[in-house]
């Protein structure tokens, strides 16, 4: 995509921008020190994984939160804002296949390709604090934390189905899988049945429904509470003895116990282990074929509310114990194994899908729970709300809400079942049948079963000539040498799990080893930790809200309870950018619209691009790029520069004016305190806006004379330091131009003068009946409805209009309110 620059700099922006990072890199600006006095503030964007290139969906990212982290250090705090590779997973390794070069070659030179592209942003990185999760160095916690999960039984290996991408050749955790298609490759995912590494998050699902300790977006909170669905109800059974099983009962779990006596089918779910067993010689055939069938849909298409319910009939009855009658098994795909019981009961008077599903397959409805007035007739939809308990036995005339808990009690009482909580969260699948990734520690002993990887061992290191072939195995289970190991414990051959971890173990914690990144005793240094964490502020995309915040916070409890760190949550504040876009269109390769940043840096300067990003509009909601606005970002850096170029001397041989001198000055509070308030709260946009109106001001007083130079001096530094966290190397420059030897990245945010940026006030008199009897501060915006509120409010005017009635108010804008009683 070419390049349009419509506006010439008149200054030179690659000359400028050079110079400045190479002196803030030989003056160690950026280096931060754990014994700095200042106090501590941790600020982190999420890190990216190296494609190869950065594109502008990159520096939107880290721009604007570069700038944040500029502006508290301006603040008085000592910012740590560190930055890192997500160097592991799926793209690596298939991008390295596709072009025959080894996975560790090709995300390195990636690497260096982004951190030569991440430093021409001008960010305060602190290089010496970068991690890269694929070295050693780093993957060696990974496997050191999971023996540590290993031992607290926090990871553990279960035969569970699984969403299998046959391209990829591996497993994929639900969140993968996008419309029944590897998120990776569009490959239809399939599912399998495979011996997986687990870890236990579904022991912290109550705790991580508890966000009162830190302040993230109300809808990240939702959407990870939806994720883990928790919900209150009765798991009971249903009666089987009669097959002569060694399995007399099954159970399943249900929210509305009420409508128990309604339950006309029961689905089970095509894995549940007893669907082969319960099926009748006549129906084998149909259950296998649709068996097979829901082997090739995924989870996600599997319990989408848009697709129709199916089953098939296995021939098989239950017997519902509260009334004793038989209740035919399906088996249906809707219905999932590692969900709940894997067994769901019917009740299609009182769920519309079931009533749907009843409709489809000529199956009885019975109502049990009556809408009001209610005549007995058959319903034209489920009816789900409160009503009274009919068909239901010794609990018909109940009110719904009480049948539930009584219904529940009885239940209870008969010992066939009992109330529980269940969650629609699983475990998180770690396993990935690929190379790149950190090898699960694990052995494998004929004689000893499955034993752990010394900690004297670790790291379990990646071999580099690993063969890549589409085995359905990972590439590590075809290396003799990876493979074969002596057992630790009885020290006979042994074989090496050959299972990597999932990419999201990497970022579960990397945000703890920034801390220390070079501490080689522990994953990180325990009192440089409790000088930083948690992390104050973290920003990054909403598209991560289920995935990394959700495993991350389940880290971060689990290393608490390990006793490893002294806190529960990572990250005390959250803020999620939007997304830019291309000619109204999500930026994809396909589309041809994705933008590149390095040519634009060439042709406008990385202070343009950071401002321009800024620019478009609130940070949260995204924006759309053009080279219209950005050629507009031009003009206005050139207008800052004509500023701050002119003679101020050449004000003083004018004469003073105290009312130029008080606007300028009160101009210059006011933009302070919004410019800064703005920054507070990530609204870049405004703040932008707002230093705009300012250049402008100045430009005016510029041309009505009547400031002093020492009152211009003062107006352009502090234009200065609004710029410097937005445009960092201009500022710099101009703070230079002007006289001051230190970086303007050292020196403090302006403070502003309260009675100065208040808005200006007016005098209102206020009459009674045409008889002064106040005299209030008013705005000088304000209205006529709140001058009129005022005057009525006045303490002096009270006595006067009290037990009289107000016949009319008349307003003279700016200067007097009457009023008229009688």
């Amino acid at each position: 995509m070419a390049v349009v620059r419509t506006t010439e700099h008149r200054y030179d922006h690659q000359a400028i921008e050079a110079k400045w990072q190479a002196r803030w890199r030989e003056e160690g600006l950026y280096e931060v020190r754990d014994d700095d006095p200042r106090p501590n503030w941790y600020e982190l964007t999420m890190y990216p994984y190296p494609s190869g290139d950065l594109h502008i969906g990159h520096w939107y990212a880290m721009s604007p939160a570069d700038a944040h982290a500029r502006f508290r250090r301006m603040q008085g705090y000592n910012v740590m804002h560190p930055m890192g590779f997500d160097a592991f997973g799926l793209n690596a390794e298939n991008a390295a296949i596709q072009r025959g070069i080894h996975p560790h070659t090709w995300t390195l030179d990636n690497i260096e390709n982004m951190r030569r592209q991440l430093k021409t942003m001008g960010p305060i990185y602190d290089w010496d604090r970068e991690i890269v999760t694929c070295m050693p160095d780093f993957y060696r916690w990974n496997q050191w934390f999971f023996l540590q999960f290993y031992k607290a039984g926090l990871a553990y290996r279960s035969y569970a189905p699984v969403n299998w991408c046959p391209s990829c050749n591996t497993v994929l955790a639900n969140e993968q899988v996008i419309d029944g298609l590897c998120e990776r490759c569009d490959t239809p995912v399939t599912r399998r049945d495979m011996n997986q590494w687990f870890f236990k998050i579904t022991q912290y699902a109550d705790e991580l429904l508890d966000h009162s300790t830190v302040d993230w977006p109300e809808k990240i909170n939702t959407m990870q509470d939806n994720w883990i669905g928790r919900s209150e109800g009765v798991e009971i059974e249903f009666d089987i003895s009669e097959y002569g099983l060694e399995e007399k009962t099954f159970k399943t779990f249900t929210t509305r116990i009420d409508t128990i006596y309604g339950v006309t089918f029961v689905v089970l779910a095509p894995e549940h282990p007893l669907v082969e067993k319960l099926t009748t010689a006549e129906h084998q055939d149909e259950v296998r074929a649709y068996v097979e069938q829901a082997k090739l849909q995924s989870e996600i298409e599997r319990m989408s509310t848009e697709k129709d319910k199916t089953g098939v009939p296995t021939g098989a009855y239950c017997i519902n114990r509260l009334n004793g009658e038989r209740v035919p098994i399906l088996v249906g795909d809707y219905v999932l194994v590692t969900y709940g019981t894997g067994v769901v009961m019917g009740v299609p008077a009182h769920d519309q899908r079931d009533f749907e599903f009843a409709k489809r397959y000529g199956l009885p409805i019975r109502v049990v729970v009556a809408p009001p007035d209610w005549d007995g007739s058959d319903l034209e939809e489920a009816y789900l709300e409160e009503g009274t308990q009919v068909n239901s036995e010794q609990f018909d005339g109940m009110p719904s809400s009480e049948g539930l808990n009584k219904i529940a009690d009885f239940i209870e009482e008969s010992g066939w079942g009992r109330r529980t909580v269940n969650y629609r969260m699983r475990d998180w699948l770690i396993s990935r049948q690929r190379y790149w990734g950190t090898p699960i520690p694990m052995i494998h002993c004929e004689q000893c079963g499955t034993v752990p990887v010394p900690e004297s061992d670790l790291p379990v290191l990646l071999p580099e000539d690993a063969e890549f072939l589409p085995t359905g195995e990972s590439p590590l289970a075809l290396h003799e040498g990876f493979v074969n190991v002596t057992c630790p414990e009885c020290g006979r051959p042994a074989k090496r799990e050959t299972d990597t971890m999932d990419t999201f173990v990497d970022s579960a914690w990397y945000f703890l080893r920034y801390a220390s990144p070079k501490y080689q005793d522990a994953a990180f240094d325990p009192e440089a930790l409790k000088k930083w964490s948690p992390v104050d502020q973290y920003t990054g995309g909403v598209e991560h809200a289920i995935l990394h915040l959700l495993y991350a916070r389940f880290f971060t409890k689990a290393l608490r309870d390990l006793g490893l760190i002294d806190f529960g949550e990572p990250f005390t504040r959250l803020f999620n950018q939007g997304m830019i876009i291309s000619d109204h269109q999500k930026m994809s390769k396909s589309r041809g619209n994705v933008i590149a940043p390095d040519a634009y840096v060439e042709a406008f300067g990385a202070d343009v691009i950071r401002c321009y990003l800024m620019f478009l509009g609130p940070w949260d909601q995204g924006g759309d790029w053009s080279d219209t606005g950005i050629n507009g970002m031009s003009r206005w850096t050139n207008r800052v520069w004509d500023l701050v170029d002119r003679d101020a001397g050449t004000l003083d041989d004018f004469p003073a004016d105290d009312e130029a001198v008080r606007d300028i000055r009160r101009t210059m509070h006011k933009t302070i305190r919004r410019v800064g308030d703005d920054l507070e709260r990530f609204k870049f946009n405004t703040a932008l806006a707002g230093l705009m109106e300012y250049t402008n001001s100045l430009n005016q007083a510029w041309e009505k004379k009547g400031i002093r130079s020492e009152h211009w001096n003062e107006a352009i530094q502090k234009l200065l330091l609004m710029m410097a966290p937005m445009a960092p190397h201009i500022a710099d420059e101009l703070m230079e131009r002007t006289g001051h030897s230190d970086s303007v990245h050292t020196q403090m945010w302006p403070e502003w003068d309260e009675a100065l940026a208040a808005d200006e006030v007016i005098t209102l008199v206020v009459q009674v009946n045409g008889r002064v009897r106040d005299r209030i501060e008013a705005p000088a915006s304000v209205s006529e409805d709140d001058a009129r509120r005022m005057a009525l409010a006045s303490e002096r005017v009270a006595p006067h209009v009290e037990g009289k009635e107000v016949r009319k108010v008349i307003y003279v804008p700016g200067k007097l309110v009457n009023i008229v009683v009688g």
